[in-house]
C-alpha cells in the first residue's frame, strides 16, 4: 500500500525514523468519518438530533448484524418463523419509535423517563433489551453497560427454548461488541447460534447472522482463522440456499475478503472481491455505483501485491462510475478515501502532475461547498511532499486549520484533524517545537472528545512520539506514550495485531537503549513470535 502521510524523509536521525508513527491510525486522518463512528459516546458534547444518525437504525441493525434477515429474503424459510420474527421487532421498533422521536425533538429527559417507565407489554428481557437500545441512542453507553448486566441475569435463568431468547442474545452480542466486550459479545452470539441450529436446523439461513457476528468479533480480536472458518460457513449456507451468484453472498464476501487482505493473504482476498465484482456486473451491469465499491476492493489488493498500474486503473474506473451513475454524493466520505486512495498510490509511484490536476479540479467542486473547503485543503497538503512545495503545503493546512477555527471553535473535535496534519507539516519543515505544541493540542481536544483509549488519540499519540523522539525527548516518557499505543492498538486490532508488531518494536527499541532488560525480555520475546508469524503470512 502506499506510504501513509506521516512517514518521515530519510534525513531523520536512525531512533527518530525507527519511531515514525506508523500506519494503523490512517483511517482517521480525515474528520468526516470520526464524528460518526465516536459522537454517540460522547457524552461531553451538546447534543443535537444529528448525534443519533446512526443509533435511530439500531433495533433493524442490532436485529440483523451486518447481513440482515430481512434484505436475505430467503425463500425457505417458515412463514410462522417470519411472522415471529416481525412481530417480535415490530414491538421494539414501535417502543424504540417513541423513544427516538423524542430524542429527536430534544426532550432527552423525556425520552429518558419513557425508557425507565419500560412497560409496554413486552417480557421482562424484552424490556430491558429495548431499554438498553435506548440508551445506546442517547450515548449513555455506561447505563447500556448495567443493563446488560440485568439482562445477563435475567438471561441465564430462562431455557434456551424461550420465545424470542435467540433474538434478544443476538441484540446482546451487538451492544457487548459496542462495549468492546468481545468475550461476552462472542459467548452470547453463540448462545443464540445453538438456539436458532437446534430451531431451525444446520443449514439454515438463519445462521447466517450469528455466523457473521461471531466472524466479526473473532476478527477484531486478533483470531483471524476462526473468524475465516465462520464467514466460510455463511458462504456454504448461502450459497446452497441462494445460488452462487445470489447478492446476499456480497456481505460474507467483503468481510471474509478485507480480514484476508488485513492477514496478508492477498491472492485468497482478491478471489473473493473478484466474485464481488461478478456477482454486482451480472446483478445491475457495468455502470452501476455499487461496481465502483467492488473495484475499489479490488485496487486495493493490487496495491499490495505491487501491482501500481492496475491498481491506478481500478481506481480512476471505479470513481468514473460512481461519478456517473450518482451512486454516492460526489464529498461522500467513501468517495474521498477512494480519492486519498489513488492520489497517495499516485504519489508513491512519482506521479506528482496527476495528483496537482485532481486537487484542483477537488478543490473546484469544493469551493462551490465551503463548509467543506478545509476537508480538501486536508488532504492538499498530504501530497505536496516534495520538499521545495513544504511551504505550500502548510499555507494550505494552515488556512485548513483557519477556516475550521472559524466555523467550529477552537477546542471543537473537528479543529483536531488539520492541526495534527499541520503539526506533521511543521515536522517535516523541521521546525518541531512549534509541531509539538500543536500536537499536544490535538492530543488534548481529541481524549475531551473521544475518550483517552480512542483510536483517534492512538494516532495524537503516534504523531506526538515521532515528533518528541526528533527533539530529544526523555526515552522513559517516550516509553510511556508508547505503552498507551500499544493498549489502545490491542484492543482495537487485536492482540497479534501488524500494528502492534510495529509498537511492540519500538518499545523494545527505547527498552534497549535505556537499559531496561528485565522490562525488555517479555516484549523481545513476543516480538519474536509477532515477527514469526508475519513471516508465515508472507510466505503463504
Amino acid at each position: 500500500m502506499p506510504t501513509p502521510a506521516f512517514t518521515f524523509y530519510s534525513t531523520m536521525s536512525a531512533s527518530a525514523s525507527f519511531l515514525a508513527p506508523s500506519p494503523s491510525f490512517a483511517p482517521f486522518r480525515g474528520c468526516k468519518e470520526v464524528p460518526r463512528m465516536f459522537s454517540v459516546s460522547n457524552k461531553k458534547e451538546n447534543r443535537t438530533s444529528k448525534l443519533y444518525i446512526i443509533p435511530i437504525t439500531t433495533v433493524t441493525r442490532f436485529c440483523a448484524s451486518t447481513a440482515s434477515l430481512e434484505s436475505l429474503h430467503f425463500a425457505d424459510t417458515n412463514a410462522n418463523q417470519n411472522h415471529r420474527i416481525n412481530e417480535f421487532e415490530n414491538e421494539l421498533n414501535e417502543f424504540f419509535d417513541e423513544v427516538k422521536t423524542m430524542i429527536r425533538m430534544g426532550k432527552r429527559d423525556d425520552a429518558l423517563d419513557l425508557l425507565n417507565a419500560g412497560s409496554k407489554g413486552i417480557q421482562e428481557a424484552a424490556i430491558l433489551d429495548v431499554l438498553a437500545l435506548g440508551y445506546v441512542a442517547v450515548g449513555d453507553l455506561e447505563t447500556v453497560a448495567s443493563l446488560l448486566n440485568v439482562m445477563r441475569k435475567v438471561i441465564d435463568n430462562l431455557k434456551d427454548d424461550t420465545q424470542h431468547l435467540d433474538l434478544i442474545l443476538t441484540h446482546m452480542g451487538s451492544m457487548y461488541s459496542t462495549l468492546s466486550k468481545f468475550g461476552k459479545s462472542l459467548d452470547t452470539y453463540q448462545r443464540a447460534f445453538n438456539i436458532m441450529e437446534r430451531t431451525y436446523g444446520n443449514d439454515s439461513p438463519f445462521l447466517v447472522t450469528p455466523y457473521l457476528a461471531m466472524a466479526k468479533v473473532l476478527g477484531s480480536t486478533g483470531k483471524a482463522t476462526k473468524a475465516i472458518e465462520k464467514y466460510q460457513c455463511a458462504i456454504t449456507i448461502l450459497e446452497s440456499k441462494r445460488g452462487a451468484e445470489s447478492k446476499d453472498l456480497v456481505v460474507p464476501l467483503l468481510g471474509l475478503g478485507n480480514l484476508l487482505l488485513k492477514e496478508r493473504r492477498v491472492n485468497d482476498a482478491e478471489t473473493h472481491f473478484t466474485r464481488v465484482l461478478d456477482i454486482y456486473t451480472k446483478s445491475y451491469g457495468q455502470n452501476d455505483g455499487r461496481i465502483g465499491l467492488a473495484m475499489s476492493s479490488l485496487a486495493q489488493v493490487k496495491c499490495a501485491q505491487g501491482k501500481s498500474d492496475e491498481a491506478i486503473n481500478l481506481y480512476e474506473h471505479a470513481l468514473h462510475v460512481m461519478k456517473d451513475s450518482n451512486y454516492l454524493s460526489p464529498d461522500d466520505s467513501i468517495m474521498e478515501k477512494m480519492r486519498v486512495d489513488l492520489a497517495e498510490l499516485l504519489h508513491a509511484v512519482g506521479r506528482q502532475r496527476i495528483i496537482r490536476g485532481m486537487l484542483i479540479n477537488h478543490r473546484e467542486a469544493q469551493r462551490k461547498r465551503s463548509p467543506r473547503l478545509s476537508d480538501t485543503h486536508d488532504k492538499s497538503c498530504n501530497f505536496i511532499f516534495p520538499i521545495e512545495e513544504l511551504c505550500r503545503g502548510r499555507a494550505l493546512v494552515e488556512k485548513s486549520l483557519e477556516i475550521m477555527i472559524k466555523q467550529k471553535g477552537s477546542d471543537d473535535q473537528f479543529v483536531s484533524f488539520p492541526m495534527l496534519q499541520l503539526a506533521v507539516t511543521l515536522h517535516h519543515l523541521k521546525q518541531d517545537e512549534e509541531a509539538e505544541k500543536l500536537a499536544l493540542d490535538a492530543l488534548r481536544i481529541r481524549e475531551k472528545a473521544f475518550g483517552e483509549d480512542s483510536l483517534p488519540v492512538g494516532e495524537a499519540l503516534d504523531c506526538l512520539v515521532s515528533i518528541q523522539t526528533q527533539v530529544g525527548k526523555d526515552e522513559s516518557e517516550l516509553v510511556v506514550l508508547l505503552r498507551r499505543i500499544l493498549g489502545i492498538q490491542e484492543r482495537e486490532f487485536g492482540y497479534e495485531s501488524e500494528e502492534v508488531l510495529v509498537t511492540v518494536k519500538k518499545i523494545v527499541f527505547l527498552l534497549d537503549k535505556l537499559g531496561r532488560r528485565d522490562e525488555m525480555l517479555p516484549l523481545q520475546r513476543r516480538l519474536s513470535l509477532l515477527r514469526k508469524k508475519y513471516k508465515q503470512m508472507i510466505h503463504h
